[in-house]
C-alpha cells in the first residue's frame, strides 16, 4: 500500500515510517502540513496517517483540506496524544476513519490500519472481476469482452484489474506505477500513459461499453462508470 504519514517528530515518524515498510507499505513521510498538502495535491494514497498537533496547521485542518477542498475520501487514521473523549468525537466528526492515542504500538497500528482498509474496500473475488460486459479471470489472466477474448500483456492486465477493483477513484501516475510494477525508479511515469493508451484500445473502453478512462491534467487516470448523457 501507499501511505502518507505527516509527523513532525523526526524521532516518532521514523519509528512509525520503519513499522510500515516492514510490513511491506510504501510510506511517504512529511513533517510540515504543508509540504503533504503540495504533494497530496499531485500525488493520491491509499491512506493518510496524520499527527493533531503540528506546526502551521492543526490535524484537523489537514483533513478538512483533503475533504472539502481536495474531494479526497482517501481514509485517514489520527495518530496523537490527545485522548480526551471530546478529541476523538471531534476528529472523528471532521472526518477522520480512525483515532489511535500515543504511545503508538506497531501490532495496535498495523491491525487499525487494515481494518479500516477493510471497511472501505470490496471484498475481492477469489477467481472472478466481473463488471459487465468486463470479465476478469484473475487465476488464468484472461481478460474478456463480453464473451470475447482480450490479449493483454502481464502488466496491462494488472493495471486493468487495479483500475475495475477502484472504479471511480482518481490515481496519480505515481501511485499507478507502484501499484503495478512496485517502486522502481528505472521505470518513467510516461509508462502508465502508453498503458492506459493500449487498455483504452484493447478493452474498448468507450461510453457504449459503460466505462470511461479519463486523465487528469499533469496528475493521472480515472476509470468511471459512464450512464450517458
Amino acid at each position: 500500500m501507499r501511505l502518507a504519514l505527516l509527523e513532525d517528530d523526526p524521532d516518532q515518524s521514523l519509528m512509525v515510517a520503519t513499522w510500515l515498510k516492514e510490513a511491506g507499505n510504501d510510506v511517504y513521510a512529511f513533517e510540515r502540513p504543508r509540504e503533504l498538502l503540495k504533494i497530496a495535491g499531485r500525488e493520491s494514497f491509499d491512506l493518510f496517517l496524520i499527527d493533531w498537533n503540528l506546526p502551521d496547521m492543526s490535524g484537523t485542518e489537514v483533513l478538512r483540506w483533503l475533504r472539502d477542498e481536495r474531494s479526497d475520501a482517501t481514509p485517514v487514521i489520527f495518530v496523537t496524544a490527545r485522548d480526551a473523549e471530546e478529541d476523538i468525537v471531534s476528529a472523528l466528526s471532521a472526518g477522520a476513519d480512525d483515532y489511535i492515542i500515543k504511545p503508538v504500538r506497531r501490532m495496535e497500528l498495523l491491525s487499525r490500519i487494515e481494518a479500516v482498509l477493510r471497511r472501505v474496500r470490496p471484498k475481492e473475488p477469489e477467481r472472478e472481476l466481473v463488471l459487465p460486459p468486463y470479465r476478469f479471470d484473475l487465476l488464468l489472466k484472461r481478460a474478456f469482452v463480453g464473451d470475447e477474448v482480450v490479449d493483454l500483456t502481464d502488466k496491462e492486465f494488472e493495471l486493468a484489474v487495479f483500475l475495475f477493483r477502484n472504479t471511480g477513484k482518481l490515481f496519480s501516475r505515481g501511485h499507478l506505477l507502484e501499484a503495478v510494477w512496485g517502486r522502481n525508479p528505472s521505470l518513467a511515469t510516461r509508462t502508465i500513459d502508453t498503458h492506459v493508451s493500449r487498455l483504452r484500445g484493447k478493452l474498448s473502453l468507450r461510453p457504449e461499453n459503460g466505462y470511461r478512462l479519463t486523465p487528469a491534467y499533469n496528475y493521472g487516470y480515472r476509470l468511471e462508470r459512464y450512464a450517458g448523457e
